[in-house]
């Protein structure tokens, strides 16, 4: 076989949707008709393959996604299996960044569900083509019709049918194929591995011809000789018919429907046909794009093809309890051979891949070479972090990266014994490896660790990870708030340590001014004394006094920023005076002047930026002014709103499940610091008063 033609039989999909829209189950039974399962694993029985931790299993969810590569029609199909949950969309956001293409899943009850919609819009910054699976036509209270109609009404895309349910709910007997026109009826003794072709029944060929019509109209605007033939009514070639749908998706002008039951064993096949012949080959997609080492103006290309330099994206790091850390790479030209060595331009470094894996799910086979075109697992990378190039030696190229979201909730976690404590942040090292939106910092403020992550699911989950793959006991509280203080005016202050007992004594004596720092900065000091008051040598020891002094406020004891100090006059004693002791007079000063000086308390202020459908605005806005939010400006886009606001950090802890309850989980929020401000008096005076107590 030709490279052109291995490239051309090789599909590259993501399977994304809604939480529990039905995804894991749906990649459960592709595995079984293309002969890797001869099983089927129940995502309720916790036996699904993909779902392969412990806390999948659980929970039912799927939080990482899984990598497995079958076959169909002489096809070699890579498939990601993504999760659903909005804390998790890291993870589709990063497979959809590596795929060609996409199957999106709904449920026929839920309809267009919010994470759906989230979803959708990572594929269309990607620009991955997609064909839509409307799920669970075999429940109650199915409509087909309406999630076709709320998909074209949410969606920018034209998302057309291509097979149409005949029944729903219990009455969901089978499938109408609109390209062929015929009826096929699933055989439940065979978990619908046999199926019988009929032709359409006489009472569904009315409905069936007017969705034929809308899918001949849709695609006969992509081919001009299909639109001649359909205004003069003659019959159209299905071949023809084919290529047109095809030419449409891969040019993201539409979205072909499927429906089916997953569960009851029914559509999947039709399911598998549909991404051999709709969706693209690498083949098919454009040459990937970078820039140049040292130039980044400078656009490279690389096609998918053996005879270019190698070039491949890592955009997965995971670690496995048997082969430590594994990383995931797509290979977008050249090739890879087990055992060579690819350059990575991020770290700078060379990297030997010790091993080139072919994954199914968790379990794994080795390969000796990845071409053009593949999903692989790599062994033996060290320096590689997710969104990090590797190329070949003599050319490289830098691809473009990928942009994560900033973590929005924050915790505090401790080791609950001494022996916990290094376990703790080798295994924090590893899981922020893993995971580009989970961040691990030190606050010396408050002196605790602080882990952040995209939602309060994904930090529990992280916990329970550290508990059951790094046997790390640690207690999780909710993080305190770095607040700090400041000075409003100017003031001027004395401050005189005189000690005399018996031999020799101390004395320090200084006057100062202290005022607020123009430019914002959290400390300036100014050498004014003149004379000789204070000898030069216990000048530096006065700064330093005020420096320690500003650890501690005078208010509620938080370190004090924005001071700037004039140290102009003083006095010495030419046998008691020291270091220490100025030291201590110049902290003495400070701590006068700073309680004359009209002390505040700042706290960090977040910009927020929420994106909230129409329908959420007045009540995410209402919550918003409950939380002290300060309204910068509103930015319509499309079919929603962006909110730009400041909000107190103090304010926003439990925001995420706050606003994913008040939106119906349809509005999603990013969040970063941007300055301290002025506690308003009132909350002051409450925070001042709970210090006292």
């Amino acid at each position: 076989m030709s490279d052109i033609e291995r490239l051309k039989k090789i599909r590259n999909i993501g399977i994304m949707a809604h939480i529990d829209a039905g995804k894991t189950t749906t990649t459960e039974r592709i595995l079984f008709y293309t002969g890797k399962l001869h099983r089927i694993g129940e995502v309720h029985d916790g036996a699904a393959t993909m779902d392969w931790m412990e806390q999948e299993k659980e929970r039912g969810i799927t939080i990482t996604s899984a990598a497995t590569t079958c076959f169909w029609n002489g096809h070699n199909i890579n498939i990601i299996d993504t999760p659903g949950h909005v804390d998790f969309t890291v993870e589709v956001e990063r497979s959809l960044r590596v795929l060609d293409g996409a199957v999106a899943l709904f449920c026929a009850v839920g309809g267009v569900e919010p994470q759906s919609e989230t979803v959708w819009r990572q594929a269309d910054k990607y620009k991955v083509p997609r064909i839509a699976y409307i799920n669970k036509m075999d429940r109650t209270g199915a409509d087909f019709a309406a999630t076709l109609a709320a998909m074209n009404e949410r969606f920018a895309s034209n998302c057309v049918a291509v097979t149409i349910p005949v029944g729903d709910g219990e009455m969901f007997s089978g499938i109408i194929d609109l390209m062929t026109m015929t009826y096929r009826v699933f055989h439940d003794d065979s978990h619908g591995t046999t199926f019988d072709d009929l032709e359409v029944p006489d009472d569904m060929q009315d409905t069936a011809h007017k969705y034929r019509e809308v899918l001949l109209e849709a695609v006969a605007e992509y081919d001009d000789h299909l639109l001649e033939q359909f205004l003069h009514d003659e019959p159209l070639d299905p071949k023809q018919v084919m290529a047109a749908v095809r030419k449409a998706t891969i040019e993201l002008h539409m979205t072909p429907v499927l429906c089916g039951s997953s569960f009851k064993n029914k559509g999947i096949q039709k399911l598998l046909d549909c991404v051999v012949d709709f969706l693209p080959s690498p083949f098919d997609k454009d040459a990937v794009q970078g820039h140049a080492i040292d130039d980044t103006e400078k656009v490279l290309e690389r096609k998918p093809s053996l005879d270019e330099p190698t070039s491949a994206l890592a955009f997965k790091v995971a670690t496995d309890p048997y082969v430590g850390k594994l990383t995931y790479m797509r290979v977008y030209s050249g090739a890879v051979a087990a055992g060579s060595y690819l350059y990575n331009p991020n770290s700078g470094i060379k990297e030997r891949i010790a091993r080139l894996l072919k994954m199914h799910s968790n379990k794994r086979e080795d390969i000796k070479e990845a071409k053009a075109g593949d999903i692989v697992g790599v062994i033996g990378l060290r320096k590689t972090t997710t969104g990090d190039t590797l190329c070949d030696v003599k050319t490289p190229i830098v691809l473009e990266s990928m942009t994560f979201p900033e973590p929005v909730v924050s915790v505090a976690i401790e080791p609950k014994t001494k022996a916990d404590q290094d376990k703790l942040t080798d295994a924090l090292i590893k899981l922020a490896e893993e995971d580009p939106t989970f961040i691990v910092k030190y606050d010396e403020d408050t002196g605790q660790t602080i882990i952040s992550g995209m939602g309060e699911l994904h930090l529990e989950i992280l916990v329970d990870r550290l508990m059951r793959e790094f046997s790390v006991s640690a207690g999780v509280g909710r993080p305190s708030v770095a607040y700090k203080e400041t000075i409003s005016k100017e003031v001027e202050c004395e401050g005189k340590f005189a000690r005399q007992s018996g031999g020799k004594g101390q004395f320090g004596h200084v006057f100062m001014r202290i005022k607020p720092t123009e430019d914002g900065t959290e400390f300036h000091f100014e050498n004014k004394i003149v004379g000789g008051t204070i000898p030069r040598e216990y000048i530096p020891a006065v700064e330093k006094g005020i420096k320690e002094a500003m650890t501690n406020g005078v208010l509620a004891g938080y370190p004090v920023t924005g001071i700037h100090c004039e140290l102009y006059d003083g006095s010495y004693h030419e046998v008691d005076s020291n270091e220490l002791a100025f030291k201590i007079a110049g902290s003495i000063a400070f701590q006068d002047g700073a309680k004359k000086a009209s002390p505040k308390i700042l706290e960090p202020i977040m910009d927020v930026e929420v994106v909230v459908p129409e329908a959420y605005m007045g009540a995410v806005v209402g919550d918003l002014n409950s939380r002290r939010g300060k309204i910068n400006g509103m930015v319509p886009k499309n079919d929603v709103n962006i909110i730009a606001v400041s909000v107190p950090l103090s304010e926003m802890f439990g925001y995420a499940n706050t606003l994913r309850n008040i939106s119906q989980g349809r509005a999603v929020f990013t969040m970063q610091f941007s300055k301290y401000s002025v506690v308003p008096a009132e909350v002051s005076k409450k925070m001042l008063e709970d210090v006292k107590i």
